[in-house]
């Protein structure tokens, strides 16, 4: 019997494939558990519509993704906030901050995505990595500026 997968299924395939298996297979284990469903006409074409629309969302993200990447290594932020002498700051700029500069500018982040190990605590020029999405990372150069 030809089934399509609906789940990954360890020994047999990925998600969207179609697999010959054994009857007793397919109706006793596969199907009940919603891992297969039967390869009928109407199941396949329906599989190759939402592989297809999955294709389309995932270019669409990676587009906006890359859009998104070249707007924020563009940005120059620069924040004002109290220090004393050396350039040591009187509070700190955190990733919230940092986060809400960019929002300032027209970029949308959460401040998860500020990977900041610790927040700033001096006056200097950073470069603060911001996760975009999985594997894609840009820094954005950050000017901490200490007034009196």
């Amino acid at each position: 019997m030809k089934v399509i997968l609906q789940k990954n299924v360890p020994g047999l395939g990925e998600r969207g494939q179609i697999k010959e298996v054994k009857d007793g297979y397919a109706h006793n284990y596969l199907l009940p558990r919603g891992l297969a469903a039967e390869a009928t006409p109407g199941n396949v074409r329906s599989m190759a519509g939402q592989k297809k629309a999955v294709e389309d969302r995932s270019k669409r993200d990676r587009e906006d993704t890359e859009q998104l990447a070249s707007q924020i290594s563009q940005v120059v932020l620069e924040i004002r906030t109290r220090a004393g002498e050396g350039g040591r700051l009187f509070g700190a700029v955190t990733a919230q901050n940092l986060a809400d500069a960019l929002a300032g500018q027209g970029v949308r982040v959460s401040k998860r995505q500020v990977e900041l190990d610790e927040p700033i605590k001096t006056a200097g020029s950073y470069k603060v990595p911001i996760r975009i999405s999985p594997g894609v990372v840009v820094r954005v150069e950050v000017n901490v500026v200490g007034t009196a």
